[in-house]
């Protein structure tokens, strides 16, 4: 059998400090028979001497399109928006088996190319299972961010750049300090609460100090039958946690808050889930994605309405980048073990079939 070949490429989206490979996970696929470049990158979490440490062999920043086109590319976050074709193997989350903005022309870019998606959304296990997923560490970050806009809201100020933090210990401790040292009295609510992403916004909240009864844990039981939810209203931070699929009716709209009035209690809606472009997406009050540098977005209402800003930032766990992706790439790694077997792994195989059948659909999409 040939050495696996696994490429690391540097994240191109800005603030994007994670990473799919560590230093760690990198050691123990070398140690199976992989041979492993990592781009040089600043902007990772984990310093290149690191991997060269443990095997890994050094490449410019930036270079995979130049990487012989039977090694594997390995990243997390989309790649820039191009029209270039694709002849490599991307392993990533690419955004777009959903019809989310701009899909058909990233797939159609694989096709054009002859490359193929491996879409680290949907690896799934044998009960359907994805086998990683960043979502604790999105809620965790999500949950936070959404109690440092509170913070900056209740203060007459909007929150200003986010800044990952070196580690929990120290998320927490700044949350609770920047709200005058605890979050007693603040109410929260989180929907999707049984959830990986959902479980991470709860212990957030539970850390910086809220009490149990201000967290409201709703899941599918409480949403069944189907919103707009007043409930959400009553909060002070509303988090949204589910994984969408399908058509459902809104949780939250715009005739619902302006209906309340004067009397709403809701100050800041976290979108983990991150759906702005979905045509299904259950919070339509927001039409764009915030960053980093620009973390709310407020929602367009009348100007005698109090402010209800929105989080929608679709890369939150690069607020806590080393403990995220250590996560991250340590359940990735019995998957990514099975790449030389690739051909015949059923996490592989599903993954090209699904690639396969989205891609078919680009190609009527775009006339090609």
């Amino acid at each position: 059998m040939s050495t696996q070949r696994l490429w690391l490429r540097c994240e191109k989206k800005e603030f994007e400090r994670r990473s799919a490979l560590t230093p760690t996970t990198a050691k123990k696929l070398i140690d199976a028979g992989f041979k492993i470049s990592v781009e040089r990158d600043e902007q990772r979490i984990f310093d290149d001497a690191e991997f060269e440490a443990v095997g890994c062999t050094l490449v410019d920043n930036n270079s995979w399109p130049t990487a012989p086109t039977d090694v594997l590319i390995i990243g997390l976050k989309e790649l820039p928006v191009s029209q270039e074709p694709i002849p490599h193997t991307h392993i990533q989350f690419a955004h777009c088996y959903k019809r989310q903005a701009g899909w058909s022309s990233v797939l159609a870019r694989f096709y054009k190319g002859g490359g193929t998606l491996y879409d680290l959304e949907f690896l799934t296990d044998a009960t359907g299972r994805r086998v990683a997923a960043f979502g604790y560490h999105a809620g965790f970050a999500g949950a936070a961010a959404g109690a440092l806009a509170l913070a900056a809201q209740r203060s007459g100020e909007k929150l200003g750049r986010l800044e990952p933090y070196e580690n929990e210990i120290a998320m927490i401790e700044g949350v609770k300090s920047t709200l005058g040292g605890s979050a007693k009295g603040v109410k929260a609510l989180v929907i999707g609460a049984l959830g990986r992403c959902g479980r991470g916004a709860v212990d957030l909240f539970r850390k910086i100090g809220l009490a149990e009864d201000d967290i409201l844990k709703w899941d599918m039981a409480e949403t069944a039958k189907g919103g707009p939810f007043q409930e959400i209203l009553d909060a002070d931070i509303f988090v949204n946690c589910i994984y969408l699929s399908s058509s459902i009716p809104p949780f939250l709209d715009n005739n619902q808050i302006t209906a309340a009035g004067q009397d709403r209690r809701l100050s800041v809606v976290v979108d983990v889930s991150c759906d702005t472009t979905n045509p299904f997406n259950p919070i339509p009050i927001y039409s764009i994605n915030t960053t980093f540098s620009e973390p709310t977005v407020p929602v367009d209402l009348r100007q005698d309405l109090p402010l209800l800003s929105v989080i929608s930032i679709d890369h939150l766990p690069t607020l806590l980048p080393r403990e995220a992706s250590q996560q991250f790439s340590n359940d990735l790694l019995p998957s990514l073990l099975e790449l030389p077997r690739r051909e015949t792994a059923k996490v592989w195989t599903d993954a090209e079939k699904l690639f396969h059948e989205k891609q078919k659909e680009a190609v009527e999409a775009e006339g090609l």
